[in-house]
């Protein structure tokens, strides 16, 4: 045998066990980052936990706001307390001037149609429970159209 296949010979398990070892680090980096990846990942998508509800509260009135065009809105709700906000009723005065605020000047055709509504109260929605959370607490989760009429 020459000199030159012993050491042929003698490198080959040398760099297949370099190869392996590289190979075993590269996995576990890649398994320990996409590993650590996913926890980070779905540590920070925690879900808030979504509010109790309580008691409804009903405006007293229904409330008649200009429309665009000469036309008019007849419009009166409820809004869905939250169990954090206690037996006693939120004030609905800062509601009623936010759907007054909402709704004026929109045209009839916005609210004629039940997409133009539904975007329109989700706006809505979420200006209230803005509004009544007080201290990291939501004292408003929602609101019900009690009546809806336009002309």
């Amino acid at each position: 045998m020459s000199k030159d296949e012993t050491t042929t010979a003698a490198d080959a398990p040398k760099k297949s066990k370099k190869m392996l070892m590289i190979i075993v680090i590269a996995a576990v980096v890649l398994l320990g980052g996409g590993g650590a990846g996913a926890f980070f990942m779905l540590k920070g998508d925690k879900a808030e936990a979504a509010p109790v509800k309580g008691s409804v509260v009903a405006l007293e009135e229904a409330m008649t706001i200009n429309l665009a065009d000469g036309h008019y809105l007849k419009l009166n709700f409820s809004l869905q307390q939250t169990a954090d906000a206690g037996s006693e009723s939120v004030d609905t005065s800062e509601a009623r001037e936010l759907a007054i605020d909402e709704y004026t000047g929109k045209t009839l055709a916005e609210l004629s149609t039940e997409k133009g509504r539904e975007e329109l109260k989700a706006e809505l929605t979420s200006k209230i429970v803005k509004a009544y959370t007080e201290d990291g607490k939501k004292m408003v989760m929602g609101l019900y159209f009690t009546s809806f009429v336009t002309q």
